[in-house]
């Protein structure tokens, strides 16, 4: 049986021990902070704190897609040395990264006829793409061959909640999530949404709630309503450095579910970009989305 490698991209905003404990190969956004161009590889060339400290401080970065160039070269040192590839990628509604490795699959299916290579659109961002992986990877590990994970993706990929509440709208509004005047008039009222993504992969505002604390709670409550089988599963909650916001979420979470466990992990730059400091995403698995 062909060895199968996946291929995961720095949306998953997994922790980088676990990528690296698991040689799990990534690619990189690219940022544009202050003037330069960082990858962002999980924290590691540009730290986190020092991300947001400056974003909090009044800086304005910008984001850019994995080319289709990076997904090709990766694609290729893997095809060449025999391996199967499973690309899960983030969302397709939030990024052309999933249009770039598509291309790229098909330019390396012209050099190698043989290759053996599976992109999936997750229609997942952040650590809800990165507990998609993380399932995929363990699966992998265990011996699961490539069908069995691609058909787990597939099956499961739309079963992944994604919720999360923001402390600031100004960011979602630069990315054209909420409009201008929803911006202004929620940040006089200290109006905090709930956002999830939809089976679409796109950022949908559901509910609005007033005060941080009620907002985070308005996250658990969704995880009451929705989780299955909470005792065989890990949570994840992601955050843009508000680390206590998020313990806080896992504190609710575990009072009413005895869950496998709960893993916690900043917000990474490409995403945080977007979504800004102060938030908090959680993830688990229910049903439907």
């Amino acid at each position: 049986m062909m060895e199968t490698v996946i291929i995961i991209d720095c949306g998953t905003d997994l922790p980088k021990e676990y990528v690296e404990k698991n040689n799990v190969p990534l690619l990189s956004m690219t940022v544009n902070f202050k003037g330069n161009e960082y990858k962002d590889d999980l924290g590691e060339t540009l730290p986190y704190e020092e991300f947001y400290r400056e974003v909090r401080a009044g800086e304005m970065p910008s984001t850019a897609q994995i080319n289709v160039y990076a997904y090709a070269e990766e694609f290729r040192k893997h095809v060449s040395q025999g391996k199967a590839v499973i690309c899960p990628v983030f969302s397709s509604a939030l990024s052309g990264s999933y249009n770039s490795a598509n291309i790229a699959k098909d330019m390396i299916l012209e050099e190698f006829k043989d290759a053996d290579i599976t992109v999936i659109d997750t229609k997942c961002a952040s650590l809800g793409e990165g507990l998609l992986a993380y399932y995929a990877i363990e699966m992998l590990k265990q011996g699961a061959s490539k069908e069995e994970i691609v058909n787990w993706i597939e099956t499961n990929k739309l079963k992944i909640n994604h919720w999360f509440t923001v402390d600031d709208l100004n960011h979602l509004k630069r990315g054209g999530r909420v409009s201008s005047t929803a911006a202004i008039i929620g940040t006089l009222l200290d109006i905090k949404p709930v956002l999830h993504v939809d089976n679409e992969g796109r950022l949908i505002p559901i509910t609005k709630v007033k005060g941080r604390k009620k907002s985070i709670r308005a996250l658990a409550e969704e995880l009451d309503k929705r989780i299955v089988n909470a005792d065989n599963q890990i949570i994840f909650i992601s955050h843009g450095d508000c680390l206590e916001d998020a313990k806080l979420l896992e504190k609710l979470i575990r009072e009413k579910h005895n869950v496998k466990d709960v893993i916690i992990n900043p917000i990474g730059a490409v995403i945080g970009t977007h979504s800004g400091p102060g938030t908090v995403a959680l993830f688990f698995l229910g049903e439907n989305r």
